[in-house]
């Protein structure tokens, strides 16, 4: 089967708009006169859109979406600050209330110790201060 092939010479230039370059170079020679330019071009139509104004659109949109996500960044990282300050602000009264509770359990179990051991009992072997360590215990119960 013989292949289709061009005709001999080449097919014709497609004038895609006018005032094209091969246009000019015939208006230049006086091959055709001005005003019948417009009937011998033939204008296709473009197929989509330009790329300027498909980078344009995905410029626009992908500025915005860094927009947003910078803001966003900088809203959380304002929120993180917030709640650090919060908590720095609050140690100083927790910490007094964890005092005051290991004061009252301190003194509680030198209640305990005196009620059972008596006044001159020693259960440390040194006169340093040594901080409780105490566990939290289910209370007993019975069945």
């Amino acid at each position: 089967m013989p292949q289709d092939m061009p005709p001999r010479g080449g097919y014709e230039p497609v004038q895609y708009k006018p005032g094209t370059n091969e246009m000019k170079r015939m208006e230049i020679r006086n091959c055709i006169p001005n005003e019948n330019a417009d009937l011998l071009q033939r204008n296709l139509p473009a197929k989509g859109f330009r790329p300027g104004i498909l980078l344009l659109g995905m410029g626009a949109v992908m500025s915005y979406g860094w927009y947003k996500l910078i803001g966003g960044m900088r809203e959380a990282n304002e929120l993180g600050r917030e709640k650090m300050w919060a908590r720095i602000n609050l140690i100083p009264l927790l910490q007094a209330e964890e005092d005051r509770d290991q004061v009252r359990r301190y003194l509680a179990d030198q209640k305990r110790e005196k009620e059972l051991l008596g006044d001159n009992a020693k259960v440390y072997n040194s006169d340093r201060f040594v901080r409780p360590t105490f566990a939290v215990t289910p209370p007993p119960t019975t069945n």
